[in-house]
């Protein structure tokens, strides 16, 4: 009795109190992201999903002394996916297979795209409102995927799709902190295109170190490429026993926070992510990521990319060669699943 008075209590105090669901949140990722949710004072209720543990992280988590209530979801129980969906104002999909050595995101795309697709249904079944911010790999190709399954059901909202590609901008922050010797967290970096490989551009032309970098092809360049391929550090330094786990959960929390602070009416609330964009869609390139403004609404304002040195405008045509395939890729694998 005195837990729910407690939280009853607790919940009362929130001036909007929001509820997230993870899918997929006893996997590597799922798990400190949970946590870092729990540190979220804007989140109050914390649904975690997956097919087996949830519920032991749920019950680990909720000894967290913060203001939200934590349950826990598995697929034992009747209509759990959809019990821990119901009402979510965002939804966050880390679900999925992590990349092992040798293997890309694309080399994901067989195995994590049916796992997409059906928590994608069910959010269209049980939460057709929320934001969805998907983290499953590859992001190019599951944002085109949730998409189309969300306008097969009619529910739809470009506004509020996003491809999580925050990890990008804190290895851009934390790389070129270590280049130039400074605080990474004074550093801002944009990062557009798509979440892998080439696809990520870091516009370091629009960094306060514009002129250093551009007096130095080689360091340029060499930080350009430890961006897009960290992930692959990574790896290796897992010897194959895993991939980014605790930086991009820290990467989910944070543009997580970051849409809740949108929701919450804060001003100026700007982020890249990988969304429906109008900036190349006259050359089949439905989506791709660039700053935008966070809103009530989900996504209020679409960045324009702004003033590029001739090699990001280099970097930018490559990354479109491959991000049109990519979203092609998601789109034809909803249709064939028809």
């Amino acid at each position: 009795m005195l837990r729910n008075i407690a939280r009853r209590s607790f919940s009362s105090t929130a001036a909007n109190p929001y509820k997230v669901t993870v899918l997929g949140a006893a996997g590597g990722i799922g798990q400190p992201l949970s946590l870092l949710l729990k540190l979220n004072h804007r989140v109050t209720g914390l649904n975690l999903y997956d097919l087996k543990g949830a519920k032991g992280v749920a019950a680990d988590v909720s000894h967290v002394p913060t203001n939200s209530v934590v349950q826990g979801f598995t697929p034992d129980e009747e209509g759990g996916l959809e019990k821990a969906l119901t009402g979510a104002d965002v939804v966050l999909i880390p679900a999925g297979v992590p990349r092992k050595p040798g293997m890309t995101r694309d080399d994901l795309f067989n195995i994590n795209a049916g796992i997409v697709r059906d928590l994608a249904s069910a959010i269209a079944d049980h939460a057709p409102n929320a934001a969805v911010l998907v983290i499953s790999n590859p992001v190019n190709s599951t944002v085109p995927i949730v998409r189309e399954v969300l306008k097969a059901k009619g529910v739809y909202n470009k506004k509020k799709l996003f491809g999580v590609t925050t990890l990008d901008v804190l290895r851009s922050s934390r790389f070129l902190s270590e280049v130039v010797n400074t605080d990474p967290t004074t550093e801002k970096v944009t990062v557009v295109g798509g979440h892998s490989g080439l696809t990520i551009v870091p516009l370091l032309s629009q960094t306060k170190h514009k002129s250093v970098l551009e007096s130095n092809k080689e360091a340029r360049e060499a930080l350009t490429h430890r961006i897009q391929f960290g992930g692959d550090e990574v790896v290796q330094a897992k010897n194959g026993a895993g991939s980014a786990t605790l930086s991009m959960a820290q990467a989910g929390a944070r543009f997580a926070g970051s849409v809740l602070k949108g929701f919450d009416g804060e001003k100026d609330v700007i982020e890249p992510t990988f969304i429906e964009n109008p900036v190349f869609a006259s050359e089949g390139i439905d989506f791709f990521a660039t700053n935008v403004t966070l809103g009530p609404n989900g996504v209020e304002h679409i960045h324009a990319l702004g003033e590029l040195a001739d090699y990001e405008d280099e970097m930018i045509a490559v990354a479109k060669e491959t991000l049109k395939k990519n979203i092609a890729k998601g789109a034809n694998f909803v249709a064939q699943s028809k």
